[in-house]
């Protein structure tokens, strides 16, 4: 099949979806008020609660959201062929997780900027609240280890790549204080500015590998792992407008203006897709996932690029802090999820196009492709074209895509040449996708910690107080820099995605209840159909792996400590969202009673003592 067919579908299904699925939530499901002030500026304080210009919004909920999962996850999941994947992530994106993305960011805009585990509390009840709370912090804490063990494989020994990265700073704080001290508003100037930084640092990664310089940003794993927390410490830290903000927004500058490129490099090139529809191993006897079948894992491994819970955190957690306008989370929220799963499908392009045999053994397990018997086709000369010394067992789908993308590009003409180049651009444009949604996740799990830790000690829930700031901002660095700088992919990734997957079912059921309150039931569909089947898959997948994790042969794989660990997580996280399903059935039934008596107006389950959040507008 021509690659180009993927690409112009989803532009176009997003762009159909965008124009009347969206609107027909922001105007009939939502009820989008424009005379009613958002967070950023009834509680505007300089540092969190500030009124953002929405591109520039958008830009930094991009960013926040897109890590890993829409480049990474499709990239597994071709291991089933190109045909469920591309499916579930153009149904998935517009139905499921551009409607989770939208109605959680408007759910907490509507409750102050609240936390998803404060408005659990608020809408469903004390026992969803315990429950959540206990979720979303193990499961936040277990997911920036994961992006961080990511980052350190990314740029670890890649001088490119690290310099890069790290120009990105010095460029975000002089947007930062050109945006917001030198000249206010002027989102355009500072652009410019910001993105000529940007592409400068992107054009002297090459002069950098081969000067006197490349020692000082050849960095080792172990370094690495030990200067990423500092930075995140120092972004969760900081006014948000200063560096967060503004590097989050030039960063999806190059995300989209990559992105962008390779749907150019596919009109131009629209190489062929060579992997099949459905392979043969769908059944689980793949090499790049062993033992896990099509259903229900590939709606699990693709994660971000059609729905993830990560989005929830970043909806609940620094975005509605910033929201200029209620008629603006239309275009952030929901726009957002739409940009990330057309990326999501870029990477199933980029992977898909690889010969197969050469496919399954740069991501297979050596072990398993060993015993399949596939032999290369054009994997040596695409290993000499890219400069390195081997690309096969390179697991985990970054080598692949990257491979993937070069290839596609270098085949523009006149760029024959920079297959190279194109391969180290790619490693380092994923290094900056994950990096974004590590530093803001880091901020968001600043602020759940500290709304945990107000109600033990009321100074340390403060965001305006430095010190309690600092000191909870360096214990979240401590608990997921010790994980990544101690653990392994096999440690740490195995309940990445079904714990990504089980925190989209706590915040669907949340929002459902959100909307079963407020609005006739009908419109509570919206988030109740798509949890339904996310709670199908997402629970047998983590039943699945349950039994996996506690089998002989994975024990006999991976170690006791590890399997005996994996394993009780796993059955602590289903537990925890189990009780959050069954206590929202339980709201549920006490809404639709009130509604059959004739109640127009449900109160909350527990109102806020301290923020209680204003009423919801006439006629809502």
């Amino acid at each position: 099949m021509n690659s180009l067919v993927l690409p112009l579908t989803a532009i176009v299904l997003f762009a159909f979806a965008y124009r009347y699925y969206g609107a027909f939530l922001a105007h009939r499901v939502a009820r989008l008020d424009p005379r009613r002030a958002t967070p950023a500026v009834t509680r505007a304080d300089g540092r969190d609660f500030v009124r953002t210009d929405r591109f520039v919004l958008f830009g930094h909920h991009f960013a926040a959201i897109s890590a890993s999962g829409p480049l990474i996850g499709p990239v597994l999941a071709a291991q089933f062929g190109y045909l469920p994947g591309a499916i579930w992530i153009l149904l998935g994106a517009a139905l499921g997780g551009a409607v989770h993305d939208f109605i959680i960011l408007f759910a907490s805009v509507r409750h102050g900027a609240a936390p998803l585990s404060e408005i659990a509390r608020r809408e469903i009840g004390s026992v969803a609240h315990g429950a959540s709370t206990a979720a979303i912090l193990f499961i936040t804490i277990l997911l920036l280890a994961g992006l961080g063990i990511v980052v350190v494989n990314a740029l670890a020994h890649s001088p490119w790549g690290t310099f890069t990265v790290a120009m990105t700073i010095p460029a975000a704080l002089l947007f930062g204080l050109y945006m917001y001290r030198i000249r206010p508003g002027r989102v355009v100037e500072g652009s410019l500015i910001g993105v000529a930084l940007i592409l400068a640092a992107v054009l002297l990664g090459p002069w950098v590998v081969h000067s006197g310089a490349a020692a000082w940003f050849t960095l080792s794993p172990k370094t690495l792992a030990i200067i990423l927390p500092l930075y995140a410490f120092i972004a969760a830290t900081l006014p948000v407008w200063l560096l967060l903000c503004p590097r989050d927004y030039l960063s999806t500058y190059m995300k989209i203006g990559t992105i962008v490129l390779l749907v150019i490099g596919v009109a131009i090139v629209h190489p062929k897709i060579q992997m099949p529809a459905v392979t043969s191993f769908i059944d689980g006897s793949g090499p790049v996932l062993p033992g896990m079948k099509v259903f229900p894992f590939c709606f699990i491994v693709i994660a971000c690029g059609a729905i993830s819970g990560f989005h929830a955190l970043i909806g609940s957690g620094t975005t509605p802090r910033m929201v200029p306008d209620e008629p603006s989370i239309r275009f952030i929220g929901y726009g957002a999820m739409l940009t990330e799963g057309l990326v999501a499908i870029m990477a199933l392009v980029a992977a898909t196009t690889l010969a197969p045999a050469d496919y399954f053994l740069i991501n297979g397990v050596p072990r398993v492709v060993h015993a399949l018997g596939i032999q290369p086709l054009q994997l040596t000369e695409l290993t000499r074209m890219v400069g390195e010394e081997t690309l096969q067992g390179r697991t985990g789908g970054a080598v692949s895509l990257a491979v993937g993308m070069a290839n596609i590009l270098r085949q523009i003409p006149g760029l024959g040449g920079w297959m190279a180049y194109w391969y180290h651009f790619a490693i380092m444009f994923e290094a900056v996708f994950i990096l974004t949604a590590l530093d803001t996740g880091t901020r968001v799990a600043r602020y759940l910690f500290q709304d945990v830790a107000g109600r033990v000690w009321a100074p340390l829930g403060s965001t305006t107080n430095v010190w309690s700031v600092g000191l909870v901002g360096a214990l979240v660095c401590l608990c997921w820099g010790y994980l990544a700088a101690t653990g392994t992919v096999e440690t740490i990734w195995p309940l990445f995605g079904v714990a990504n997957q089980l925190l989209a079912v706590i915040a669907l059921a949340v929002g459902t209840t959100f909307l079963l309150r407020q609005r006739p039931p009908a419109y509570a569909l919206t988030t109740f159909l798509p949890l339904c089947f996310l709670t199908v898959t997402t629970m047998t997948a983590g039943v699945l792996n349950t039994f996996r994790y506690l089998s002989p042969a994975y024990i006999a794989d991976k170690g006791p400590a590890v399997s005996y660990l994996d394993g009780v997580l796993s059955i602590v996280l289903l537990f925890l969202v189990a009780t959050v399903l069954l206590d929202s059935v339980r709201r549920w039934a006490h809404i639709l009673a009130e509604r059959r008596r004739g109640v127009t107006e449900i109160a909350l389950a527990l109102p806020d003592s301290l923020t209680t959040p204003e009423p919801a507008p006439p006629g809502a």
